[in-house]
This record gives C-alpha cells, structure tokens and sequence, in this order.
C-alpha cells in the first residue's frame, strides 16, 4: 500500500462530514420538521446560524450568517436553539462506527472526522491489494459506515476518500450532500487545478488578496508560479506549505482524538484599522464565528483572549476569565470588547483575533442557563410593548412547526383558560425553542415557542407521526425539562 518512497498507493484516508448536522438531528427528532427550512443556532439579537437545513439553504441561509438575515430570508423556518446533549448522543455513535473501521480517528467537530483504513482492520487487505483493487475496497468500507451510520442514527454522512487528509477534506465536499467521491491516486493535481485558491485550508480573505494582486486565482496558478515566488509573497514556511499543497503533497498524519486546547479566529486587514468602532465591530464579526467553531465543536470555554497587531508589527494579547465555562456569544463578544478598551490603538489594527481557551465540553445546563438571559430579555420586551409587537404575535394552538410559532415566536399575554399569568414575567420559567420536555398528562415533546406566560408544546416523538400542539402557562407544574430521546429505538 505504499510504493518505495513511503507514498500510499491506495487512497485510504477517508474524511466524514455529516451533513447539516444539527439542522438533521432536530429534523429526525420532530416528525413535524422533515422536509421543512430548520435554522439552528443563537436566537438572541447578535446571535448567527450554526446550521441550517438543506430546505433553508435553498433560501440563502448559511452558517456563520447573522440569525437577523436568516429570518429575513427564510421568514418561514422553523428557528431552534441548539440542544447540544442530543448532538452529542448521535455524535457519539457516529464516532464509535469510525472507531471500528481504524483506531486511528481524528475527530475536528461532533460531525466531522478523518480516519485511517490502512490502520485497522482492512489494513492487511488494503496492504495485499494493487491500486485498484484496493481503491475498490475503500469504497466498499465507505458505503458500509454510510449505510450504517444512517441505519443507527437516521442521518446521513458525506465521505472523501483519497491519500491524504487534503485531498480526502476536498472530496468529502464534492460528495455533498449524502455522497461518496474517491479521489485516486496520481489524480489529485487534476482535481486541484481548476479549484479557487480559498480551496486550500490556510489561504483566508487575506491572503487570497495578496495572491490575486500577484495574478493567481486558481490552485493551479500557485503550482505553476513555484515555491520561490510563494514564498516572495507569503513567507517561507506559509508560502512553502501553500505550493505543496497546490501540488497535491500532503503528508500530515491522521491523529487520533485530538484534544484541541483553545478555539480561535484571525483577521488580517488591507488597510490598518484606525477607527474604534470599527474596531469594536470586526471584534463582534469575529465573536460571532469563534462562537460558531466553538459549538461545531461541542465544547465552551472559560477565558476569553484578544490578539491585536498594531501598525507597527507589535502583537499584544489580553484575556480575561470567566466565572464557568461558556460559548454565549453576547458574553465572549461583551468580553472582547473591554479588553479591546486596555489596548492602546493608536495608529491603527493590522489584525485582530479572538479565541477562547480552557475548554470544557459543553453540556446541556450550560446552554439552558446562558439562552435564559436572552429569553428574559425577549420576554420583557414582549410584555412591555404589547400584542402588537412581532415578539408577542400569537401562536395557535395548532401552528404549524414550520411557522413563526417553531421559530420562538411568543404566545398571548394570557394563561389558558383567560387567567393572568400567576407570577411576573421576569421571574416565570424560561422555554428555549427546540427545548425537549415532557408533560405528566401529554408525554414527551418539545417547546414551538413561549412568551407572556404562555408556552406552546408539540408533542411528538422521532419514532412516531407529526402530533399535535398544546399551550400551556409556563409555570405549569406538570411540564418539565427533559433529556433527549434517541433516534433510534434501544
């Protein structure tokens, strides 16, 4: 499986990336959802998409996106919290099937992992087999893990295939979604050629200017202009790693359960930045995606850590620790900001980053206590300024998921039955979107919306057909909080 130089002749690294998995979960464990636009991510004013559903993509909307333009876009979907104990539990399983194949899995998220065939099981195989013979059977293994991935968790998996991580990232990508692409050996200049420069990881905004001012588009311009010139633009070692890349060399090792120490992100700018708004405004954007790679990853963090580089190439960092683990984006971006306030920016911002360490996994009384500061706010609001406000706008009875009511739009400002809700807004339970429950009389089911005392309950189950809608005051003592249910029954 490797030729005299040590180069595999097999394409057995084989890169897995669930598709819109958040977005899939919610969807296969509300009968209601399937088929229908699902966003998934922070409701609250600043909040941005972690993921959405191949039906709300059809609209627009993507990761990364502000939650605000995704409403705008895709007024219809169903917005949910995230419920991060239910991606974990299929998450789980996922990585467990991987871990049968090779012991040799490197998972980068909850739903995304590369993972090295020639390591386990299949390696004598692969070992005794010519090239394609053994290309034939990594895409058997790789059928396999697909067909079983969705036979125990109801989800389904895009995998690339190939020799190495780089390729088998950029084959997995054209598998999307609920594919299987294998980039042969020897072909991978072919695939790469055409492909934009910001195909290669380590070429951001950035440094795709620097190359485009230079005349190179296409990763086929970076092979053709050599390793001298990269280097000339972007320093020795970027530079060096860039052409290599672009060539189609990547001899990075798949390592196992890799335990990342801190989450962050980077903006180098054209010009130096010299207003403080401005500032204070890219430190936001870059909140909002550190936020994003920090839930993709199932994890929070307790300090939070600002990188300024000045105008005159200075580089300072400053940190600041929270009291608990967190991943709320109002409070790292709150964060960032003081400690943009203790820099000295004078002269103008080269580059900005923002990044959290101390990580922690994230779990599920982590998200609940962080959305209820959002969910105060909202239902304050909504009391205050009355039904005419898009926050109180009614839910019935009998919404349907895919309408505002999915998306936490709240209820009227009356407990069933026309009594006054039995405690102030600001101190009656909080109901998250998505929010998995269970009711003494009704069963298990999840929260449509809530407001002005009122919560709105669709009870179903993912083993079962779409069921009906029930309102509730939110302090009904026979609605509780609730793990989630598998997708599949045990």
């Amino acid at each position: 499986m490797r030729d005299d130089r040590g180069v595999r002749t097999v394409p057995s690294i084989i890169h897995l990336d669930m598709d819109a998995f958040f977005a899939a979960v919610e969807q296969a464990a509300k009968p209601s959802l399937r088929g229908k636009p699902v966003v998934v991510g922070g409701l609250g004013g600043r909040g941005v998409v972690s993921t959405a559903s191949y039906e709300a993509r059809r609209f627009g909307v993507h990761s990364a996106m502000p939650m605000a333009q995704a409403r705008r876009l895709c007024p219809n979907a169903a917005f949910l919290s995230g419920r991060f104990a239910a991606y974990r539990q299929s998450s789980d399983i996922v990585m467990a099937l991987l871990r049968e194949r090779s012991p040799l899995v490197e998972p980068l998220s909850l739903d995304e992992a590369f993972v090295d065939l020639e390591a386990g099981p299949y390696g004598p195989a692969l070992a005794d087999a010519g090239p394609q013979t053994g290309a034939q059977l990594v895409l058997a293994v790789a059928e396999d893990l697909r067909a079983d991935i969705l036979e125990r968790t109801g989800l389904t998996a895009s995998v690339g295939a190939a020799g190495s991580k780089l390729m088998a990232k950029i084959a997995s990508e054209q598998a999307k979604p609920d594919g299987l692409v294998l980039v042969e050996i020897g072909s991978e200049r072919a695939v790469l050629s055409p492909m934009p420069v910001r195909a290669l990881p380590g070429i951001g905004p950035a440094t795709e200017q620097t190359l485009r001012r230079a005349g190179l588009t296409t990763v086929a311009d970076l092979a053709d202009a050599g390793e001298g010139e990269l280097v000339q633009l972007l320093g020795r070692a970027h530079g060096t790693g860039i052409h290599m890349m672009a060539v189609g060399h990547d001899e990075r090792a798949v390592v196992p359960d890799r335990d990342a120490k801190s989450v962050s992100v980077e903006d180098t700018f054209e010009v130096d930045l010299a207003d403080r708004d401005r500032i204070l405004h890219e430190i936001d954007q870059l909140t909002a995606r550190c936020v994003g790679r920090l839930r993709a990853a199932g994890r929070s963090g307790r300090t939070v850590v600002l990188k300024v580089r000045r105008f005159d190439f200075s580089t300072l960092t400053r940190s600041e620790t929270l009291r608990a683990p967190t991943d709320d984006e109002t409070v790292i971006a709150e964060t960032a900001r003081r400690l943009a306030l203790q820099v000295d920016t004078t002269g103008g911002v080269r580059l900005l980053g923002v990044g959290v360490s101390q990580l922690a996994d994230y779990t599920q009384e982590d998200l609940f206590a962080q959305a209820a500061q959002a969910a105060e706010a909202q239902t304050a609001q909504a009391a205050g300024t009355g039904a005419g406000t898009e926050e109180s706008a009614e839910v019935p009875a009998e919404a349907s998921a895919g309408a505002a009511g999915a998306g936490g739009a709240d209820a009227p400002g009356t407990a069933p039955g026309g009594r006054a809700p039995a405690e102030p807004p600001s101190v009656l339970r909080r109901w998250l979107p998505g929010q998995d429950v269970h009711h003494a009389e009704h069963g298990p089911g999840w929260v449509q919306g809530s407001g002005v005392g009122r919560v709105t309950v669709r009870f179903e189950t993912p083993y079962g057909p779409p069921g009906r809608v029930r309102t509730f005051a939110v302090d009904d003592p026979d609605l509780e909080p609730a793990d989630p249910l598998p997708l599949r029954r045990v």
